[in-house]
């Protein structure tokens, strides 16, 4: 009880001791009050721990007590000293340095340094080198295993054997593994470029930000060229007040004018005056083909052909052409309508009391096939009471 309630390791500084406060009696402390009036107040000395209680030294005092440093003999007793290795050296004890055994003390084999206890005393040695035996040679070779597991093996220095591949890592060799992996890294990068952390193609640059307003950019672009450089079809009408005008030069020549009455028909031939609205267009327009047809609305029947060839036309005017027109129609009898209208309008003009001719109504259907579209367009125009671009002769009956 005494020994747990008093420390035997003095104070680092050395002047104060460890005490009991139960048993031990106070010391009788000179205070500097009680001096004499007049006496003059000793000097603390320096040297001790923080002014320990305050207590005046003589410096003869400090030639007989501890100083402020390490003390050995203020700890615990440890026993004896002695140095390493019990004071003697193995290698002077064998006399021979050849027979030092390096590996002595792995393999259980080398001197016991420390005999406490009665360790290394009565022990039996936990080590039993094998006598060395003569290699067996081993006469096939299916009998190699058998003649080695006969044979004793000294596994001392072997280590121990653990797991060479975890489950984990025997995954990422196969092919479905390498694809998780794959798919693993596509994913991360995925995400890591819509957070905005990385870029597209390995660059920095090529953001999610910046991929909007690229393809904003690509597709205000695009649009202002199809704006551009698209067609627009033409609008058609009849250039003036009479859209037919007679046939010249071989055309004319190729087509008989004629009207009959058995068998009921007619046949001439006209050119048509068009003319285009290109307003809509911003760079001139390449017509590669033009297919007219004329049709007569009354009896809603066909009664003109013709054709139109390659033509460019400038952008944002009203250009004319002229398309020749094949007109030919054949009638069941003569009453017929449609030859009977169109007969009254070539008829000569002398047969009228006033001299004026009749018109006639008729419609132009335009199938254009205008370079850059896809596909052909259809456009047309209409006319009443147009005149007929000649004259039968005042006999013609």
């Amino acid at each position: 009880m005494e020994y747990d309630r008093k420390s035997a390791v003095s104070s680092f500084y050395g002047a104060r001791r460890s005490i009991d406060a139960l048993n031990d009696t106070p010391a009788p402390t000179n205070s500097s009050n009680h001096l004499p009036r007049g006496a003059a107040r000793p000097r603390a000395e320096s040297q001790s721990s923080f002014y320990a209680d305050r207590q005046s030294r003589t410096s003869q005092d400090l030639l007989n007590t501890q100083s402020a440093g390490y003390n050995a003999s203020s700890f615990f007793a440890a026993g004896r000293q002695e140095p390493l290795k019990g004071g003697r050296d193995e290698e002077e004890e064998a006399g021979n340095p050849e027979n030092w055994d390096v590996f002595a003390d792995f393999n259980n084999v080398g001197p016991r340094y420390s005999h406490a206890f009665g360790i290394g005393q009565h022990q039996e040695p936990a080590y039993h080198p094998l006598p060395p035996t003569a290699p067996v040679a081993a006469t096939k070779a299916e009998g190699t295993d058998n003649d080695s597991a006969n044979t004793p093996l000294e596994m001392v220095t072997v280590p121990v054997l653990g797991p060479e591949w975890q489950r984990t890592e025997m995954k990422k060799m196969t092919k479905s593994g390498r694809r998780e992996i794959k798919n693993d890294e596509r994913r991360a990068k995925w995400k890591a470029w819509n957070r905005g952390e990385i870029g597209l193609c390995g660059t920095k640059w090529f953001t999610k930000k910046f991929l909007v307003f690229f393809i904003f950019a690509w597709c205000a672009i695009v649009a202002i060229v199809l704006a551009i450089t698209i067609p627009r079809v033409p609008g058609v009408s009849f250039y003036s007040t009479s859209p037919l005008v007679a046939a010249t030069g071989d055309f004319n020549a190729s087509i008989p004018t004629e009207f009959s009455r058995s068998p009921a028909n007619f046949s001439f031939p006209a050119i048509a005056d068009i003319q285009l609205d290109t307003s809509s267009n911003i760079i001139p327009l390449t017509l590669n083909h033009i297919d007219a047809q004329v049709w007569y609305p009354s009896s809603n029947f066909q009664i003109g052909a013709g054709s139109f060839g390659r033509a460019t036309l400038p952008a944002n005017g009203y250009p004319v052409i002229q398309i020749p027109l094949n007109f030919s129609y054949v009638a069941p009898n003569d009453t017929d309508p449609t030859w009977v209208a169109w007969y009254d309008a070539c008829k000569n003009s002398g047969t009228y009391t006033n001299g004026v001719r009749p018109g006639v109504s008729f419609e132009v259907i335009l199938t254009m096939d205008i370079q850059g579209l896809p596909s052909t367009t259809t456009a047309s125009a209409q006319v009443d009471a147009a005149a007929c671009p000649f004259e039968l002769s005042i006999t013609s009956s």
